[in-house]
């Protein structure tokens, strides 16, 4: 007979039970604000509370969140300490963009990511992961984070930007890693809403970071520049084209052009690569799950050729990256402030209050989960995922600001985790003892070492 093994925990900082000082409070959001979260953070349907740098409400029941994203979205915008932290590396780019530049961005990218362009770009991604794979041909240990990081760039460069990024993919990964430890954490100033005059020592660290991300990016446009005087019939009508095109009187800036670029350079790749990470982890600690999703990709690899497919054809593969996504979203927290202020409910939402929508929390929440901190793919299998609320589950966020990429980050996870996982078995170490740590993306701290074997010669 048998019997089914308890699910794997994977690590999470333990919900606090008595409340941080001021200055404790201040050390904790600097260095990992996934650890401050009480108990009770985890059990409410929303927090509301004064504080330092004014008022704050965490909202968590999915009828709240989508008044928030969805229902009155225009009265919500971008919150001031996200702003702070984020333009100062993308600027006007989609991410960060308001009201009408916003509006041009969004409109200038929508027919990169159509169905037909999507589907277009699965054979780049399946090219690019088969020949990043053979690294792993002859085993043994490697840093699946970094690689992902690496794995990712390459396919971004490829759809994208159809190869012709600027700089080195080495040296990349090597720089994302160090702009998201210096300008992508939040300062102890922002968090008491200092005055933009005064310095933040954390941004001066990371400006010549920046500084190599906006030379990639001009270097990157004046390569295709040329290539459109040489010869406009062979430019590739990609991402990168479509950017140009869209600069003009009635359209992008140069400046906007150029934030969106190194907002999809940098932040592009960013969650797929972390999610992939934390997949290949979770299945490494649960192999009766691993082995059924090796069991679909080879039955599906055999029969399917077309990769455009595999999405739907992989239910198993796909729920535990959903699954991953539930617990270590790439993007743990949606931050948004009122214009003016109103009721929900019984709750107040003052003006100017700073409203989070955690998917950190929402996708932990004792309240909305069973087992919320056990890594169940079962979850999202056929059947089950459809009982789930829409707004409980957030990994690409919601309502207007949804992400652009989602379609495309789903079609380009299933593909390199078919690939993968049909040629090689990824297990942990002794080494391999990763926490959860928010940099604008969810990473994990220590890298992700794992011993790397072919299944079949």
């Amino acid at each position: 007979m048998d019997i089914q093994p308890a699910p794997f925990v994977p690590p999470a900082p333990k919900p606090r039970t008595t409340p941080p000082s001021t200055l404790e409070m201040i050390r904790i959001v600097y260095r990992n604000p996934l650890e401050l979260w009480g108990e009770h953070t985890y059990n409410e349907p929303w927090i509301s509370a004064s504080g330092v740098g004014g008022h704050l409400i965490v909202a968590n029941d999915p009828g709240l969140i989508r008044h928030v994203l969805v229902d009155n979205a225009r009265n919500y915008k971008m919150a001031t300490v996200r702003q702070k932290i984020l333009r100062p590396i993308l600027r006007d780019g989609l991410l960060t963009a308001e009201g009408e530049v916003w509006k041009r961005s969004r409109k200038a990218m929508a027919p990169v990511f159509t169905p037909r362009h999507i589907f277009g770009f699965a054979q780049p991604m399946l090219r690019r992961t088969q020949d990043f794979v053979t690294r792993y041909e002859d085993g043994g240990t490697s840093d699946i984070a970094h690689d992902m990081t690496l794995l990712t760039y390459d396919i971004l460069a490829e759809t994208l930007f159809s190869g012709e990024i600027s700089g080195e993919p080495g040296s990349f990964a090597n720089e994302i890693d160090r702009l998201f430890e210096t300008m992508g954490r939040v300062d102890p100033l922002d968090l008491l809403r200092a005055p933009d005059w005064l310095p933040r020592l954390t941004r001066i660290r990371g400006r010549k970071t920046m500084a190599y991300f906006r030379k990639i990016v001009t270097d990157t446009v004046k390569m295709r520049e040329a290539k459109i005087k040489r010869n406009p019939d062979a430019v590739p009508q990609d991402f990168l084209t479509l950017l140009l095109k869209a600069e003009g009187p009635d359209g992008l800036t140069r400046a906007e052009v150029e934030d969106n670029i190194i907002t999809f350079i940098g932040a592009g790749h960013e969650t797929t690569a972390r999610a992939l990470g934390w997949t290949l982890y979770c299945l490494a600690e649960s192999p009766w799950e691993r082995n059924r999703v090796e069991q679909e990709i080879d039955q599906v690899l055999a029969r399917e050729p077309d990769p455009t497919k595999w999405l739907d054809a992989m239910p198993f593969t796909r729920a535990a990256f959903d699954e991953a996504l539930r617990l270590y979203p790439p993007a743990p927290s949606i931050n948004r402030e009122p214009i003016e202020p109103e009721m929900w409910k019984d709750l107040h939402i003052p003006k100017h209050a700073a409203v989070l929508v955690m998917p950190w929390v929402v996708h932990r929440h004792r309240k909305l989960w069973d087992r919320p901190d056990a890594f169940l793919p079962e979850r999202f299998h056929p059947g089950n995922r459809e009982k789930i609320d829409r707004f409980q589950y957030l990994p690409f966020g919601a309502g207007p600001r949804v992400c652009i990429g989602a379609s495309f980050a789903m079609q380009e996870a299933i593909i390199a985790l078919a690939i993968m996982l049909s040629r090689f078995r990824f297990d942990t170490t002794a080494e391999t003892k990763p926490w959860p740590v928010q940099k604008l993306t969810t990473q994990p701290q220590g890298g992700l070492p794992m011993r790397v074997t072919p299944r079949r010669r």
